[in-house]
This record gives structure tokens, sequence and C-alpha cells, in this order.
């Protein structure tokens, strides 16, 4: 059976909790690094993948549902192109702000970088939600299916039958026969 789909408006409260999280673990492990000497680049660079795996882990379970092994590397791996847009997006901006005022303080730099975050998070959300976190081939099953007809069934996010999920003593029911 598959597992409930998680609404959209606790998908947006939820994706927004985590965003202000790995946000604010993004701009303060920055923050440090540069005060630490490392250059603003890298030291965007550097947080930034690690707010990125932490985001990409906490919204894969609490805010799409997704549990398991199954689909992880893949997940994570798409993620990295999100990491680019978001990247992108940062790095750019301190390279402006490195042309219209190279002295700028690292609270200036890490306002910026905060900024440029908050521009790529829309980007984010709707590639999680409509890419990512999706199960292969259920857009295509939903389009598909059709306006007036019931909505397909498609495995659902989590992976409760996957070995790799646990053992079925943990989940609280019996194994299924097969």
């Amino acid at each position: 059976m598959a597992a409930p789909r998680i609404q959209l408006s606790q998908q947006v409260i939820r994706f927004a909790g985590v965003g202000l999280v790995t946000t604010a673990l993004h701009l303060g492990l920055f923050a440090a690094l540069v005060r630490g000497g490392v250059g603003s680049q890298l030291a965007n660079g550097v947080a930034l993948v690690v707010a990125t795996l932490v985001n990409t882990g906490i919204n894969r379970a609490w805010t799409f549902g997704v549990s398991g092994r199954r689909r992880l590397a893949i997940h994570h791996g798409q993620a990295l192109v999100i990491f680019a847009i978001t990247y992108a997006a940062t790095t750019l901006a301190l390279a402006l702000l490195g042309v219209v005022a190279p002295g700028a303080s690292t609270m200036v730099q890490t306002g910026v970088v905060l900024v440029a975050n908050v521009v790529s998070t829309a980007a984010r959300f709707v590639a999680m939600r409509s890419w990512i976190f999706t199960e292969p081939g259920a857009a295509l099953a939903e389009t598909t299916a059709g306006a007036n007809s019931a909505p397909a069934t498609v495995p659902g996010p989590t992976d409760r039958h996957d070995p790799a999920y646990g053992d079925a003593r943990v989940l609280g029911s019996a194994p299924s026969p097969e």
C-alpha cells in the first residue's frame, strides 16, 4: 500500500522550517570560516556543501516523507544539481559585491549570501517536489490518467518494504508472505 503523500501546505511549512535551520547553518559556517581567514568564495562553497547535505537529508525524510536507503544516492546526486544553482547564485553575488565593495565586512558578505540563497529557494522547492522526491514515472502516470479518472496508484515515497529500511518487527507489523 502506498504511503499517503504529505499535503502541499505541510510540505511548504516543513520546507520553510528546514530552510531556516539550514540557512542559519550555511550563514553561520560561512561567517565563521571568513572570520577564521578563509576566502569568502571558498568559505561559501564549504558552508553550502555542508548545508545542502543536511538540507537534503532532512527534507527527504521530514518534508517529503521518503525513508530508507532506496534512491538515497540518486536523491543526493539530484540535489547536487540544485546545489549548483544555489552555489552559482551565491558565488555571483559575492563576486559582484567584491567589485562594488571590495572591503565589505563579514556581516555585509553574509547578508549578500543570504539574499542570494533566498532567491534560489523557490527553485529548490519546486525541484525537490516535482523531480527529486517523486517516484520514477509518477508524473507521467498523473498526466496520462486524465482529469476525470481516479489518480494512478504509484508506489509511495516511503520504501518500507526495502530490506534496508529495517526489520519488520521494528515497523510494528509482521513480514508479508511472498
